[in-house]
């Protein structure tokens, strides 16, 4: 009788290890690390090895020596970095008051001014560029205007215009953190400091600012590093004025010989800016934490006639002016061109001439992020529920592997992942499957967090009580979780679908002549001043945009933030 009672004690530690081993989420993970190890991890990992060979192939410090000698390299990352500081004060400056205008007074046109400012935010900064060529360059219709009754303004080219263009288009995220954080504060807080007989402006910031000095750190980091990665902007108005990932650009893809490991070497240094930024803005921010129950949501004030004119006024002109670009890209599509210059009246040659001559890169554009979408669908849910469900310290690891590439440039994993696959037996790079790889690590992370957000609203006992009928792990899930998860997975998967459809940075070093996108026409266009077929390419996507966020707005009924 022993035997037996042990016999079947063995049989059933086997068949729960057998069950364990063969359980559906432990293989996801197990597949999911896998992806990340390779067209991540190793692409990483093998632009740092690739940092330390010089050009024949030799171990060496060459690189970074070259870097730290002379100043046309080094003076690079002093320009970021400058770039970034300067832009993240700025767009702190114009988001954290516009931000508490809009919450706490009842300013007329609030819906529209947010969807003005959020549409701005999900266009590329390179759109904004060409659209301030167009209004400020050296033949710009405001430069043109001006100088005919006797004024001239400065350059857009150059730090100048490089920081209005990335204040412009980044402060939506210091707007869009700020407004949701003072929309949560209790008010019993600043009425407290009211009866302590403050002033309405010392309450503010003593009290109200530094209650939510995390979420303006929060996005003033996001601006930061936005701005610090960018390469389009710099490259199409940059011109004197040369930014570390223009540089890493050239060095790699120099047409006189470029020099990879030299290219390398640049990536690794900008990383280790962007990490060491994130860390130290992590490590303040958690000294700095506050918990309120937000029982008593801040009451909006009423304005008088005036003021509220006023200040509707002002918000409504910082939005049209972050909303211009997009304005003055579809008006400038159809208005005719003889070579590089526009000419009275409209027409429809642009478009004409895109399809005809660029058909292949509107229909890469969306074959191509189709698919990635696809598979950030698919991956997403997955590595969602492992992170918000099935915690463990494997789940940790794969939370920061997913957030990752947040702090590489575009130009640097495009560099990465050319490097790693450009030889057997994964020889992708110039294939359509290396833009697709690019595209899902990049924008992963929209998904992840949007779909996270709405699986951490469903009780798990609802999927244990299917399992307990006898459905499979799997099937549970996907028939009821995923279910329950579907307005955060549509959302997200929109916000992804948005920024892949508008990404320039990886595609830059990644594209060949069959694999060209709408992002890289652009460019390629307003480079050899074809503004009008770059206009009418910047049209579609900013249609592709509105639509997709319109799509966005609908189902996600303003539960998901962009952000």
């Amino acid at each position: 009788m022993l035997n037996k009672i042990k016999a079947i004690r063995w049989s059933a530690l086997f068949t729960n290890k057998k069950t364990k081993r063969m359980d559906f989420w432990s293989i996801s993970k197990v597949v999911v690390f896998l992806v990340f190890l390779i067209f991540l991890l190793y692409p990483f990992v093998s632009l740092f090895m690739r940092s330390f060979f010089d050009v024949d192939g030799n171990f060496s410090l060459v690189n970074f020596e070259t870097f730290v000698s002379f100043k046309y390299y080094y003076g690079t990352l002093f320009n970021s970095l400058l770039v970034a500081v300067v832009t993240t004060i700025s767009a702190v400056l114009i988001g954290v008051p516009l931000a508490y205008l809009t919450a706490r007074y009842n300013v007329w046109g609030k819906r529209i001014v947010n969807v003005m400012i959020v549409m701005s935010l999900m266009s590329p900064p390179f759109i904004g560029a060409y659209s301030w060529i167009m209004l400020l360059g050296r033949n710009g219709v405001i430069t043109n205007t001006l100088a005919n009754i006797g004024i001239n303004v400065p350059s857009i080219y150059g730090f100048v215009g490089i920081i209005l263009v990335f204040t412009l288009k980044l402060y939506p995220y210091v707007y869009l953190y700020v407004s949701g954080a003072l929309n949560s504060i209790d008010s019993s807080l600043e009425e407290a400091a009211e009866n302590l007989g403050m002033s309405k402006f010392r309450r503010i910031m003593s009290v109200t600012f530094p209650v939510i000095m995390p979420t303006i750190a929060a996005g003033g980091i996001m601006v930061f590093m936005s701005s610090l990665a960018d390469f389009g902007t710099p490259m199409l108005i940059g011109e004197g004025f040369k930014v570390l990932p223009v540089l890493v650009y050239e060095e790699f893809m120099s047409e006189v010989g470029g020099n990879a490991g030299l290219a390398s070497a640049l990536s690794i240094i900008i990383v280790s800016f962007s990490t060491i930024v994130l860390l130290f803005q992590k490590r303040v921010i958690d000294k700095k934490v506050y918990n309120m129950s937000s029982l008593r949501p801040p009451v909006v004030t009423k304005l008088r006639t005036l003021p509220r004119v006023l200040l509707s006024g002002l918000t409504f002109l910082v939005a049209t002016i972050t909303f211009l670009p997009q304005i003055v890209v579809v008006v400038t599509s159809f208005i005719k061109t003889k070579g590089p210059l526009f000419v009275s009246g409209f027409s429809l040659d642009s478009y004409r001439t895109i399809f005809y001559k660029l058909g292949t890169n509107i229909r890469n554009t969306f074959t191509f992020s189709f698919i990635a979408i696809i598979i950030i669908i698919v991956l997403g849910i997955i590595i969602a529920y492992l992170i918000t469900k099935r915690r463990s310290k494997s789940s940790e690891v794969l939370d920061v592997l997913v957030m990752f590439p947040y702090v590489i440039p575009g130009a640097v994993l495009g560099i990465g992942l050319a490097l790693a696959f450009k030889n057997p037996p994964l020889a992708i790079t110039g294939t359509p499957i290396i833009m697709i790889v690019a595209y899902v690590i990049r924008k992963m992370p929209y998904t992840v967090r949007s779909s996270s957000a709405m699986l951490q609203q469903v009780d798990q006992s609802i999927e244990e009580a299917s399992i307990n009928l006898g459905v499979s792990p799997m099937r549970s899930f996907f028939k009821i979780t995923a279910r329950l998860m579907l307005p955060g997975i549509v959302s997200g998967a929109i916000l992804s679908w948005i920024s892949t459809i508008n990404e320039l940075s990886s595609s830059i070093m990644l594209y060949t002549g069959k694999t060209a996108t709408i992002s890289v026409a652009i460019y390629t266009e307003v480079v050899r001043a074809s503004f009008g077929t770059a206009a009418a390419l910047a049209s579609i996507l900013t249609l592709a945009t509105v639509v997709s966020f319109i799509l966005f707005h609908i189902i996600s009924k303003g539960k998901v933030s962009v952000v």
